[in-house]
């Protein structure tokens, strides 16, 4: 429980610039104690707040920042591919899709918790210091995964010069060139495994035509060769499996 807390605070740090948590303002809520070691603690409502917040931009972040997208997608493909757009039900494939994120984004979510929140909690670190070492192993992931050219056009949108290193990336320029990146590499994946079902259909059409039995729809006759095919090459595990190895670095 304290490390799924401890996850979703961290994520929302990930969103907020540290320089927005040092700034001064006015507001009573925001007004920071100190302790007994000579540090400095925030008040028990921004904490609460904070916690909201992160609760609210948490459904955002898993789509806009891991592996979420690009799994859903392909998952929507085969289920197009195969003839059966209601089977599984939306609810399995967004489950399906989440769990297999957590896979895929345990070893960063871990780092997250460890370099970030964890520190903070222990009082090690304060809240800015935290949520830049909190930044640090999600922006990592999606640099792996970002397309150059992406990254190249919106970086030109945004009227920034060529970057040096990738430290100097701003997260408003990584967030959306992943995210495209990501739309595209899932649709690559979906292309490829639309192709055997789609010879199916196109044989199974074929014949029906020289039999001359064309009342009877095609895709009546393809759906259980499909399923059969999916079944026969153990299709999820293959499926799975190929997804978590392409966000191997």
């Amino acid at each position: 429980m304290r490390l799924s807390t401890g996850i979703i605070l961290s994520l929302l740090a990930v969103l907020i610039t540290p320089e927005l948590y040092a700034a001064e303002s006015g507001i009573p809520a925001l007004s920071l104690t100190g302790d007994s070691a000579g540090g400095q603690t925030w008040s028990i409502s921004i904490q609460v707040l904070l916690l909201m917040t992160a609760l609210t931009l948490l459904p955002s972040l898993v789509l806009a920042a891991t592996s979420f997208t690009r799994i859903i997608i392909v998952l929507a493909i085969l289920r197009q591919a195969i003839g059966m757009p209601q089977t599984p039900p939306n609810q399995v494939l967004i489950g399906l899709a989440l769990f297999l994120s957590f896979f895929i984004m345990g070893p960063v979510l871990t780092e997250v918790y460890e370099q970030g929140l964890n520190p903070y909690m222990e009082g090690e670190i304060e809240l800015s210091e935290a949520a830049t070492a909190a930044q640090e192993p999600l922006r990592n992931f999606m640099l792996s995964q970002v397309r150059e050219p992406d990254l190249a056009m919106f970086a030109e949108i945004a009227g920034h010069a060529p970057y040096e290193t990738v430290a100097d990336v701003p997260m408003t320029v990584l967030l959306p060139s992943f995210l495209t990146s990501e739309l595209k590499t899932a649709f690559q994946i979906g292309f490829l495994t639309f192709i055997p079902f789609l010879i199916i259909d196109l044989v199974v059409s074929s014949v029906l035509m020289s039999m001359g039995m064309l009342m009877l729809s095609p895709m009546l006759v393809s759906l259980p060769f499909k399923i059969m095919l999916f079944v026969l090459v153990d299709g999820w595990s293959l499926l799975m499996g190929t997804l978590a190895s392409s966000f191997a670095v």
